[in-house]
């Protein structure tokens, strides 16, 4: 078991969240919502039928690893590719509504990625339907946007980039980042995809669920010790100098150069996992912003992240409940 963080030192590093920036570098995405009432199974298929009542929408993707940052009180660039269609308007004005700042590199020759979830007004998922193309960028747009990554990591505390294979992340854009780390010292930390693990080396932490160490790892991640030895392969692999794996309502495994330990899964509810990932590694990279230890860090991470699997869809953590749960749990 990793130590304990005390609500006093925890509250000293929330107290620094709102002096750093955060720079997000990734594949941001829309999450569109339409919701209605079903009443009854369609006569054309053994489907129901879901009355319209409202749509919604929220920024998915690096957008809510961005969300979080501001959420929690810090500054967030986002850099991403969008398509140039009213999609992408909505994403950067979703994005200025929650205070981050887009940057968003239009492609004309794809959609901005798009989610659309067709849900009851019980929040239950009927279907969705995407709208992507995951080929990775090249040439004018991939120069782009390792030019605008060069240009905002000039003053930022921490860079994260969140991969979800939806083209925006490529060998040339995260050597980028990794070498922008470098040159101003400051923590990269990557929110993985296995098919992309060998363009991770030399950054910081890289933060996967159970599901993608144990692919890396080639093994079945089930207990603490196997926790222990996927989380070793996997840094071996990655080249990078630690891991934070999360497994679920298992907890988190930490491996670092001077702390290797379990936290137990800190969620009292679970409601919706769906961005829960982006929240880790929010926390973590702002908590590291601020001069926060791995193991601090996480244990922060480890909290926020039970806050938001409680609620629904992709959400956001405030400081005043990050902070509520530390008083009231003392991390253990």
């Amino acid at each position: 078991m990793l130590p304990l963080l005390a609500p006093d030192r925890a509250r000293a590093i929330a107290a620094g969240l709102s002096r750093v920036h955060i720079l997000v570098i990734g594949d941001a995405m829309l999450d569109k919502f339409i919701a209605g009432r079903v009443t009854r199974i369609s006569p054309e298929a053994p489907v129901p039928v879901v009355m319209f009542d409202h749509e919604s929408h929220r920024i998915g993707g690096a957008a809510n690893v961005a969300h979080n940052i501001t959420a929690l009180g810090g500054l967030a660039t986002l850099v991403a590719v969008s398509g140039q269609d009213e999609a992408a308007a909505t994403l950067a004005s979703a994005c200025r509504d929650a205070s981050i700042a887009p940057v968003l590199i239009g492609d004309s020759a794809r959609p901005t990625t798009t989610k659309v979830r067709i849900v009851t007004e019980r929040n239950q998922q009927v279907a969705r339907v995407d709208y992507e193309m995951d080929a990775e960028v090249t040439g004018e747009v991939e120069q782009r946007i390792i030019t605008t990554v060069q240009q905002y990591s000039s003053d930022a505390s921490a860079i994260v980039v969140s991969d979800y294979l939806k083209g925006g992340v490529t060998a040339r854009v995260m050597r980028a980042a990794t070498a922008a780390g470098k040159e101003r010292g400051i923590p990269v930390l990557v929110d993985p995809k296995i098919p992309h693990i060998d363009y991770y080396a030399g950054v910081t932490v890289i933060t996967p669920n159970h599901q993608e160490a144990e692919i890396a790892a080639n093994m079945r991640v089930r207990t603490e010790d196997d926790a222990r030895g996927a989380a070793r392969a996997f840094r071996e692999r990655a080249g990078c100098g630690a891991v934070l794996m999360t497994r679920g309502d298992q907890g988190m495994w930490l491996l670092a150069s001077d702390a290797e330990g379990s936290l137990p899964a800190s969620a009292r509810e679970v409601a919706d996992v769906t961005g829960a990932g982006d929240t880790v590694i929010a926390t973590m990279a702002l908590a590291l912003a601020t001069g926060a230890t791995l193991t601090e860090a996480a244990r922060l991470a480890n909290e926020a992240a039970g806050i938001v699997v409680a609620k629904f869809g992709p959400s956001v953590v405030t400081p005043a409940e990050l902070l509520r749960a530390f008083d009231t749990t003392a991390n253990a």
